[in-house]
């Protein structure tokens, strides 16, 4: 956030603009400033303190302790987000946590439609040719650097490759442009972007519950603050939108799957084949890799062939009619699997707020049952907030930014494999 402050100093008055990244409330009282070095502390309640840079000229006074009080607000924390986790290179520029500025999404599912899925080497390259010119437009839409406060990326779980991409681009440029940088877990920033929104129904009132669904992770989340996640139940295997994606391909649809089986199932009878479900010995964990299985065997069964004949050529075997079928039939096991889980969770849980994040929260059949079957208000992104973007990452590194302090860019590691915590 841009503020205006006025100060006294040895008798005279002279005012500063300088960057706020702490707001923790709506307004804020004059308060006791110290000159350490070339920062302002102050004091904003219960002993915690804040710190401003100070203008080079105001510098030299940095002996002395004078009082400084608000003259004007100007604007808002504006945050740019860099997400390279997986195969989207995706950059964004969001103000408060909630209001988008800018959004830029470079998507590789053309160039990774024809293998079936992504490849990390190629995902990794493709990053490396668009990244920079990504950013740019973000940034140049949001008004330039000089509107820019703070920078947030992606810096796990993900593709290594990937991350080093994204990763590298944000400590760079959080050198050369003086900007602060808040390294953001991959699975937040999906919950996060739930706060995108200027409605008022929007989630505001902790605990909030959170199923996460996408290609990479299935996970039921309980939030009991900004930044204090505690995940209750996880995939023990396949996530869903890998399985809806490996499905896609024994049936004979496009990659990615999740939008294909949605489509395809319009046509389709929900019950015309009777897959399972998995039953744990845990109330809040899944299970896909047996329905994956039973998807298969339910196919070569259909098509008259035995459990050896390979998956790659069946999709001929099968007719339109068959297809709709197969891809209704899973997609209501897969959903019912879902929601059932989040249903016994916020039973037990009793949230006030449940929020749907992740890929997968697009499926039209998964809101449906959300909506019906859910006693209380369930929260979804926008469909373009959905899958894997830059805003989400600005937005959660904005609640980032009113508790932690800045990371060190010259310190920044990526971590494939780091669990939400």
């Amino acid at each position: 956030m841009r503020e205006v402050w006025s100060h006294k100093c040895s008798g005279s008055s002279h005012q500063i603009e300088c960057s706020v990244f702490k707001v923790q409330a709506a307004t804020r009282s004059a308060g006791i400033f110290v000159i350490k070095n070339k920062y302002a502390v102050y004091r904003i309640g219960r002993g915690n303190t804040q710190q401003v840079e100070l203008p080079p000229a105001l510098v030299p006074c940095y002996h002395t302790c004078f009082i400084l009080s608000r003259c004007a607000r100007v604007g808002g924390v504006k945050v740019l987000g860099i997400e390279t986790s997986c195969d989207e290179t995706a950059a964004a520029v969001v103000e408060n946590g909630t209001r988008l500025i800018s959004n830029v999404v470079n998507s590789q599912i053309d160039i990774h439609a024809r293998y079936g899925g992504v490849v990390p080497e190629v995902a990794a390259r493709s990053h490396i040719e668009v990244v920079n010119a990504v950013i740019d437009e973000a940034v140049v839409q949001a008004g330039g650097w000089s509107a820019i406060d703070a920078i947030a990326v992606t810096y796990a779980p993900g593709l290594i490759g990937s991350l080093l991409v994204g990763t590298l681009a944000a400590r760079t440029l959080a050198i050369t442009k003086n900007k602060p940088l808040y390294p953001v877990h991959h699975i937040e920033s999906h919950i996060y972007a739930n706060w995108l929104s200027d409605e008022e129904d929007a989630p505001r009132s902790f605990p909030i519950l959170a199923l996460v669904v996408s290609g990479g992770h299935t996970q039921l989340i309980l939030l009991h603050d900004h930044g204090d996640f505690e995940t209750i139940g996880t995939t023990r295997d396949d996530a869903v939108g890998e399985v809806f994606d490996k499905v896609a391909k024994i049936i004979g649809l496009p990659y990615p799957g999740g939008p294909s089986i949605s489509q395809a199932a319009l046509k389709g009878d929900q019950n015309r084949y009777k897959l399972p479900k998995a039953k744990l010995d845990t109330p809040y964990d899944f299970s896909f890799s047996g329905l994956k299985t039973a998807v298969l065997r339910a196919v070569q069964a259909e098509v008259g062939k035995r459990f050896t004949f390979p998956s790659a050529g069946l999709p001929e075997l099968l007719n339109g009619a068959q297809r709709a079928d197969f891809a209704a039939s899973f997609e209501k096991t897969a959903v019912d699997t879902l929601v059932d889980k989040l249903l016994k969770a916020q039973e037990a849980y009793q949230p006030k707020t449940v929020v749907v994040a992740g890929g997968v929260s697009a499926n039209r059949y998964l809101r449906q049952q959300v909506k019906e079957r859910l006693p209380i208000l369930a929260h979804f992104p926008a469909p373009e907030f959905c899958t894997d973007n830059g805003a989400m990452v600005a937005s959660a590194g904005y609640f980032h930014a009113q508790r932690l302090e800045p990371t060190n860019p010259y310190d920044l590691e990526v971590t494939p494999s780091l669990k939400i915590r």
